[in-house]
């Protein structure tokens, strides 16, 4: 009886989530195919302003997932842009007559760090070829200004505000807390600043780790301090006092400082651009958006036989994960690329923190082939990172970003032992049986003991010689040197630069400019980019795949948590990382 209940129960709430989620397939898709029908191919007019406000986020690909999908075609979400497409757009309204000005209406901005390096560096362009550049802004971040700062002229909200205080990053530390929880854990690593787990063994930071974050930091702020006290002809001393005084915060100490021309409200930056278009009503701006502008002007040329491929190599390095940069998602896209004798060079777009340091020797293993018939160049983004720099490191040439984050050539292991904490809080008690001596090791609930520290630490080394090795033979470094600037420290693309790990500062279109170079191609060539972006059809049945996968689940709890617990034990063993510590959250 008891099983019939519970057995009962699990089906009434399986059905119920179905139903629910049926509904909402139903309705989206019938909703989808609607806005799919509607949807036209966006015409530039013949005298337009483009206009960039990132309501469309930016990022590598420009892809959006599954449940995103399905809103945006039901709600009309914005559909991220990627950031080849986003600077392409930008570079073709520099000489576009069709482009009479560019607008930047910056209340929202959601770009990444590097990105906005690279979007920032192709509206300098647009201006250096003559095109104008206006912003208008309610309220400042440091973000959107550093952006705005390359315009011809900034206006800004008369009562509005700015958050100029200097980039920085809040790190916590949770040992008091683990050992009050009864987890134990236990860090083998081969680097002097490699700050991975740091937060799990130490109550606070480690005067290293301190160290390079703080020269980080000081490193992606002075990139921009320099760069906006250029466009804006400010002293970095004088702008960095005034930042630290906190004397840029009204919209009145930005205009007093130099920093905006002007302070106007809506109507009159309407008169403003009006006057600029030479219309005299706001009815009569024409204006396109960016994501409009490029889906409309950024098109391959398909009457081009050879190609140049852009992989986008996004995420966290593993072996067999849905999500990053998996072997087995990434691994098939570089056999396919090799196989394409159409494609005559390769751009690598790292964008990782790093990961599993066998997953990342197995896609170098498969880069390195793929060197024998094409060139393969490396674009940095946000991240290239431990493992990210691994898959680096030996190619024809390395462009950074000023803020990208790199480096990070250090290697670790991990054991949390939670054994303490399961007879302190739930009184359960545990028995060890093996064949062996050490057949129980890292099993979750035991320490290791100074033998098991010993084998972990020397599986740690022989990866940190691979890892200098590779770098020395990519970068033609001595060993030694790699080691110096190694030791798990992080850097900025423009101080990595300075250590020799990258080769020059640019963007993923210098890139793409230099992989055609080394593969002898003139003008007449197309990019094509993996992974393949997939159809919105696509992703909505996975959505629909990943749904009934719920349903089931919830329809047999007792399966879920079977499954749960074997998953558990698969992720037991001997794993070694080159991944770099965390991913950053500045406040920008």
């Amino acid at each position: 009886m008891k099983n019939f209940l519970k057995t009962t129960l699990a089906v009434i709430v399986g059905t119920l989530i179905a139903m629910f989620i049926s509904s909402m397939l139903f309705f989206g898709i019938i909703g989808g195919i609607a806005a799919l029908g509607a949807e036209e191919e966006p015409a530039v007019p013949a005298k337009a302003i483009l206009r960039v406000d990132f309501n469309n986020p930016v990022t590598e690909l420009g892809q959006e997932d599954a449940m995103a999908a399905l809103q945006s075609l039901n709600f009309s979400s914005a559909k991220p842009l990627g950031i080849l497409k986003a600077v392409k757009a930008i570079e073709n309204a520099a000489t576009d007559p069709s482009i009479k000005f560019i607008y930047l209406n910056i209340n929202a901005l959601n770009v990444g760090m590097a990105n906005l390096e690279e979007i920032r560096n192709a509206l300098e362009n647009a201006k250096k070829s003559g095109k104008a550049i206006i912003t208008y802004v309610d309220n400042f971040s440091q973000g959107s200004y550093y952006l705005a700062s390359v315009s011809d002229k900034i206006y800004m909200n008369n009562g509005g505000s700015s958050a100029m205080v200097g980039i920085g990053s809040t790190m916590m530390f949770f040992k008091d807390l683990l050992d009050n929880l009864g987890v134990q854990v236990q860090l083998i690593r081969h680097g002097k600043f490699k700050a991975a787990a740091e937060q799990f063994i130490a109550s606070e930071i480690s005067k290293e780790n301190y160290e390079q974050n703080k020269e980080m930091l000081e490193s992606i702020w002075g990139t921009w301090v320099d760069e906006i006290g250029q466009s804006r002809n400010i002293e970095p001393a004088k702008l960095n006092a005034l930042v630290d005084d906190l004397k840029l915060f009204s919209a009145e100490s930005m205009v007093e400082n130099g920093l905006v021309d002007a302070l106007v409200t809506r109507n009159e930056m309407n008169t403003i651009l009006c006057n600029l278009f030479d219309v005299e009503k706001d009815k009569d701006l024409k204006f396109i958006s960016l994501a409009k502008y490029a889906q409309a002007t950024v098109k391959p040329d398909i009457t081009a036989k050879e190609k140049i491929a852009v992989i986008y190599a996004d995420g966290e390095i593993t072996m067999d994960a849905s999500e990053g940069l998996s072997v087995k998602k990434f691994y098939p896209i570089l056999r396919e690329v090799s196989s394409d004798s159409s494609i005559k060079g390769v751009v690598l777009r790292v964008n990782s923190p790093g990961g599993d340091a066998q997953a990342a020797e197995i896609l170098n293993n498969e880069l390195q082939l793929m060197r024998l018939n094409k060139p393969v160049v490396v674009s940095m983004g946000e991240y290239a990172a431990s493992g990210g720099y691994w898959i680096a490191a030996n190619s024809e040439k390395i462009y950074a970003d000023n803020t990208t984050i790199t480096g990070s050539i250090g290697v670790f292991s991990m054991a949390m032992n939670y054994g303490k904490g399961l007879k302190k809080h739930l009184h359960v008690n545990t028995a060890n049986i093996g064949s062996n001596k050490h057949s129980n090791m890292m099993n979750g609930i035991d320490p290791l003991d100074a033998q098991e520290v010993a084998f972990m630490q020397g599986m740690v080394e022989d990866i940190y010689t691979d890892f200098t090795e590779l770098v020395s033979k990519g970068r033609d470094l001595p060993v030694e040197y790699v080691d110096e600037v190694g030791q798990g420290r992080v850097w900025t693309g423009a101080d990595a630069l300075k250590n020799k790990l990258v080769d020059e500062i640019g963007g993923l279109t210098d890139a793409i400019s230099y992989a055609a170079i080394c593969a002898n191609l003139t003008d007449s060539y197309r990019v094509v980019e993996y992974p393949k972006a997939k159809s919105q059809v696509d992703q909505i049945m996975e959505l629909i795949g990943g749904a009934d996968a719920a349903v089931k689940a919830a329809a047999n709890p007792e399966e879920t948590i079977r499954n749960i617990y074997t998953k558990a034990l698969n992720q037991d063993g001997f794993k070694v990382y080159a991944r770099h510590p965390y991913c950053y959250q500045f406040r920008y």
